[in-house]
């Protein structure tokens, strides 16, 4: 941990080139991405497993989809929803949506019936681009809803070079009048819709970490922010280029990996679904400089190959957020690579990232919680820690993240009530709880509904985690806590072993014992192989709670 980075009041921590008083372009991303088309057309817009698009082919794609979605009648204000992979035809869905003048719906491809359904209603969208495996699922789906829902296919072979992809991708499409390249080859390319600032771009759900799933809309000022945002804030230059960690259905992976490059002209390395090896020959071909997601994926990365250090070494900038990142995690991970792991933090609803450690700086460590700190307020971000009842608690207390700026979003789609819950005068309430220091520095303790209350004690899941993640056989580690007649609650460990190491029930009890008081040491743990997550690779801790308590076969205590 860097002394000087901790004693320094958190606007001086900025390096050269970096504005806190940053305004949102006066063009969409969309705008953005065809200045950069008319600058150089032959610049490569992204590489796909061996192939490499450039800017105007990319261009001319979104062109011809736009026409196709015209076709279908597809007009300003109407959804579209887009259920791929990190594929080049995600990217000029993107574009060519915009240029109707419609919204973007981004889904996960994994979604069953029961999680998409309410999803497609909700937003009313007309049209999806899906994944030719995804057939069944829609056509379930569609039996539910009231109005009709036309499909596009586009297999995540489409466009892809001599590269294999790491997941199965020649799925027969369903019918091949509407696999989304023959209709562009046969459609011809118009002009595009310069979208309002106003004007929504994308409907994101939320990943229902804590209840059901809410539509935030993200205006297109909201998204073109991202463009200078995350380009001052990661250093980027002529050189970037932005490796997709995060999925682009996801609000990571459509602020900080699509728009950003779209925007600014980085080519994008796509990386289809995330697979570690995978990606590490991604960037042992491509290179990429710049690399956001979630800490779960570098622990993945780190781990694929016994030389995963050299080649994540090549990256030049990471930034991993969605979840917590434990301070012992970041160690292991610089003395591999030589690279930190810039912590950042953002939501659904601010469009992506709002506050980040700066580059240059290294984290400091929150000293009774043993939280790594998120980072400081970004460019545009102001950053409020609140009690119960809305007022501003002195800098070191506990209390709820608001954040206000150009970058959060204009509510929830069709939910005023819950829009009028989260998003107030003061700006957006995240539902996270965290500390600010005196220098600015933001530490999230952890979300308002994981906390555990044993024996009327307080205690932060997140507190258990930092432990528990010192032992040096642990991958994963997710707390909760369960009722008990007795304390209320009692807290249970989920933890995954990292390959080729072993660790007990018992040595786990005694670490936690060592290092927390009495009431926060768990009384069961759990070995499993997987800790469920979302797909960008926040823990699930409300599916561990919902799911039925393990039998005492299953008890690893």
């Amino acid at each position: 941990m860097s002394t000087s980075s901790a004693d320094r009041p958190w606007y001086e921590l900025y390096p050269p080139g970096v504005e806190h008083d940053l305004q949102a372009p006066d063009e969409s991303v969309l705008e953005l991405f065809l200045h950069t088309v008319d600058a150089d057309p032959t610049a490569p817009a992204a590489h796909y497993f061996g192939r490499t698009i450039s800017r105007g082919e990319l261009a001319d794609l979104a062109q011809r989809l736009a026409a196709v979605l015209r076709a279908e009648g597809i007009e300003r204000g109407d959804r579209v929803a887009v259920s791929l992979q990190n594929t080049p035809v995600f990217a000029a869905a993107l574009l060519a949506v915009w240029g109707v003048g419609g919204a973007v719906v981004p889904i996960n491809p994994m979604l069953r019936p029961d999680e998409l359904t309410p999803m497609l209603a909700d937003s009313g969208a007309r049209v999806v681009i899906a994944h030719p495996a995804m057939r069944e699922v829609l056509t379930a789906v569609q039996e539910r809803l009231e109005a009709p829902l036309a499909t596009l296919w586009s297999d995540p072979a489409d466009l892809a070079g001599d590269m294999p992809l790491p997941f199965p991708a020649n799925v027969a499409v369903p019918d091949a009048d509407r696999a989304v390249l023959a209709a562009c080859e046969q459609a011809s390319p118009g002009n595009l819709f310069r979208p309002e600032q106003s004007d929504i771009a994308l409907i994101t759900y939320t990943s229902g970490t804590t209840g059901p799933s809410k539509g935030a809309m993200s205006t297109h000022a909201n998204l073109a922010f991202q463009v200078p945002n995350g380009a001052q804030w990661c250093g980027c230059d002529d050189t970037t280029s932005v490796l997709t960690v995060a999925p682009l259905f996801h609000i990571t992976g459509l602020g900080l990996h699509a728009a950003l490059a779209l925007g600014s002209g980085y080519p994008m390395v796509l990386t289809y679904r995330f697979e570690p090896k995978t990606v590490l020959d991604l960037i042992d071909r491509y290179e990429p400089t710049l690399a956001i997601g979630a800490i779960t994926a570098f622990i993945a990365l780190l781990e694929a190959r016994p030389d995963s250090g050299k080649t994540l070494a090549l990256l030049k900038t990471l930034y991993s957020g969605g979840a917590p990142v434990p301070s012992e995690v970041v160690e292991r991970f610089q003395r591999a690579s030589s690279r930190y792991i810039h912590n950042i933090y953002g939501l659904t609803e601010t469009t992506s990232a709002c506050i980040g450690v700066p580059l240059g700086a290294d984290a400091p460590i929150e000293k009774r919680s043993g939280a790594l700190s998120v980072g400081v307020p970004m460019g545009g971000a102001t950053v409020t820690i609140v009690d119960d009842g809305g007022n501003r608690v002195p800098a070191g207390d506990e209390g709820e993240i608001v954040v206000s700026g150009p970058q959060v979003d204009a509510g929830y789609w069709n939910k005023p009530e819950e829009t009028a819950k989260a998003f107030q005068a003061d700006g957006v309430h995240t539902g996270d709880i965290g500390v600010m220091d005196e220098q600015g520095w933001v530490y999230v303790v952890d979300r308002k509904k994981d906390l555990v209350v044993v024996s009327g004690y307080k205690v932060w899941p997140r507190d258990v985690e930092d432990v528990l993640y010192r032992h040096p056989a642990v991958k994963e580690a997710a707390v909760i806590g369960r009722p008990d007649s007795y304390r209320g609650e009692t807290l249970h460990a989920y933890v995954s072993v990292r390959a080729d190491t072993a660790v007990t029930a018992d040595e786990l009890k005694a670490l936690c014992r060592e290092h927390l008081s009495a009431y926060k040491v768990p009384t069961e743990f759990f070995f499993v192989d997987e800790i469920p997550k979302t797909p960008t690779g926040k823990i699930l801790r409300r599916t561990l709670r919902d799911a039925d308590p393990p039998t005492e076969e299953e008890s690893a205590s």
